[in-house]
């Protein structure tokens, strides 16, 4: 008897391991990787160019009213969001047209690259 519910624990753990497996390779794993650029609202930069410190204002002004914020590493942009799907506008609004460096969860789909902002500090 216990030896059957051992056997049944056992591969009950395994059944759960390959579901968390699974789950990870569906959202793109878990791996968290560092980004170092520049805090960009996508609205201004796509439409003009707008970017840097003279931008900041703006751009500060564009992410809190809700705009897509990206972090901006060389010449690819990375879509920030927090945690849940939820929005990183309020966690990165402050640093809007700064260097900063990023630590979270890179995903990409169809030459679109996001990550999933777990941790953010100026440079």
């Amino acid at each position: 008897m216990k030896r059957t519910w051992a056997l049944g624990l056992a591969a009950g753990l395994v059944a759960l391991a390959g579901m968390r497996a699974w789950a990870d390779d569906e959202h793109g794993g878990k791996e968290l990787k560092t980004l170092r650029g520049e805090v960009i609202d996508i609205a201004c930069y796509v439409d003009h160019g707008a970017a840097g410190a003279g931008h900041a204002d703006c751009a500060q002004k564009c992410i809190k009213s809700g705009l897509p914020v990206a972090i901006k590493v060389g010449d690819e942009l990375y879509v920030a969001i927090g945690g849940d799907h939820q929005t990183a506008n309020a966690a990165l609004a402050k640093f809007a047209g700064k260097q900063v460096e990023v630590q979270g969860t890179v995903h990409e789909r169809d030459d679109q690259k996001m990550i999933v902002v777990s941790t953010v500090k100026t440079l």
